[in-house]
């Protein structure tokens, strides 16, 4: 038998405030991203913004549906809008937010499964990590570069190409 131990790591930040002045505007892109949400039935708003090496933002927001696998999240919005018409403009940073009037968000909502594994592809299509600014209002904010501290097992095989 082996033992093996994952370790992740990521930076936490007592607020937005606290980031350099391009990781604020990204992060207020995202504020502006989630206004675009719709969620009628879980009332819960996700705004993304992605920050391309050129300059540009792209901006994503959750888009539900009354039949809920048809819906998608606010990364993945983004993440294949940046496929389809962007994809030569490498992704340097994404923000994530979200927000509910139901409850207080007391840490930063992390993305799903799915979202996870379409930036890790991402992330290996453009051959470059993509820093990830996770935040939500009044509250702490998670930076790392790269996926894989948020999806250790990330599922590639190189032979499916």
């Amino acid at each position: 038998m082996t033992n093996h131990e994952i370790k992740i790591n990521f930076q936490e930040f007592a607020s937005v405030e606290e980031l350099d002045t391009t990781d604020q505007s990204l992060c207020n892109e995202a504020v502006k991203a989630m206004a675009n949400s719709h969620s009628p039935y879980s009332k819960f708003r996700v705004g993304a913004a992605l920050q391309l090496q050129s300059g540009k933002i792209i901006h994503g927001s959750n888009q539900e549906n009354v039949a809920y696998p048809s819906g998608l999240c606010a990364e993945r919005v983004a993440l294949f809008y940046w496929g389809a018409n962007h994809p030569d403009d490498p992704i340097e940073s994404m923000a994530v937010t979200a927000h509910t009037d139901e409850f207080i968000l007391n840490k930063p909502v992390t993305s799903c499964g799915s979202c996870l594994q379409v930036i890790a592809e991402y992330e290996k299509k453009q051959n470059k990590p993509i820093k990830t600014i996770l935040f939500c209002k009044d509250g702490p904010v998670w930076v790392t570069l790269g996926i894989e501290s948020f999806l250790p097992f990330l599922f590639f095989e190189d032979r499916l190409t």
